[in-house]
């Protein structure tokens, strides 16, 4: 694959899971990666090691800290001098069902996946906008497309994140950027693999193709968004979920 070639993309919460296979596959398909962590330091110097190409670059930042992302995309662009592309990636979870969720814990699910998107994306815009090219994508959840119990605070960051996507996508449209998001569905992760077994046929169910994905096929669906042959495609939102939900 070649159709990265040359394009110079970032990476949010790139050294572990989803976010790490995302980085390998753009890499392999000839981009320059930047992506950050948020305190693995080792675990991202690995991810590094073992990417294609040269010029790929990683540092730590706090995605709910407006300062430290600042901080990140100015050494970023220092680097890069430009950027064709930017994968949302890094969130967490803080489940519990909603008489027991505590303010804090819904509120740094908030920050960390929604207002984190939205500040990193506000840092790439202006550059994006200026060179009149560019693609975001957002990486969301069928949990925010399904809602699913004990997840209010989850669903509610990645149900935010659809509609801030489309939201941008049409003020960014004019200038040659594109804005899309992929929802993965149950995919491999170390979270998946220590599931009990009764807990997997439950999920198993579910899922009109009778298995879980794997990370690569969600990032052949982002690699897919940040090239050219998406070039028509924007506001959109790709489902990597195995039919689990259909729109």
């Amino acid at each position: 694959m070649s159709s990265l070639s040359g394009k110079k993309i970032i990476v949010t919460g790139g050294s572990r899971g989803i976010g790490a296979r995302i980085v390998q596959h753009l890499a392999e398909s000839g981009a320059q990666v930047a992506f950050t962590y948020s305190s693995k330091e080792e675990a991202a110097a690995e991810v590094a090691r073992s990417l294609p190409g040269s010029g790929h670059i990683f540092l730590q930042m706090n995605i709910s800290d407006e300062a430290s992302i600042e901080k990140a995309m100015g050494e970023i662009f220092e680097k890069f001098g430009e950027v064709d592309g930017l994968v949302n990636n890094a969130g967490i979870t803080k489940d519990q069902l909603l008489v027991r969720m505590k303010t804090d814990d819904f509120d740094q699910v908030i920050n960390t996946n929604l207002r984190g998107t939205f500040l990193v994306t506000k840092a790439v815009a202006k550059p994006m906008m200026k060179a009149r090219k560019g693609s975001i994508v957002n990486i969301t959840s069928v949990i925010g497309q399904t809602g699913n119990a004990g997840q209010a605070n989850y669903a509610a960051s990645k149900a935010g994140t659809v509609g801030f996507s489309k939201s941008i996508a049409l003020e960014l449209a004019s200038r040659g950027v594109r804005v899309n998001c992929v929802a993965p569905g149950f995919i491999e992760t170390e979270m998946t693999g220590i599931l009990q077994p009764e807990t997997k046929e439950k999920i198993l169910a579910q899922i009109p193709m009778n298995r879980i994905g794997e990370s690569k096929e969600v990032a052949s669906a982002v690699r897919f968004l940040l090239s050219e042959e998406s070039s028509y495609i924007t506001g959109h939102t790709l489902s990597v979920n195995g039919g689990m939900y259909m729109e």
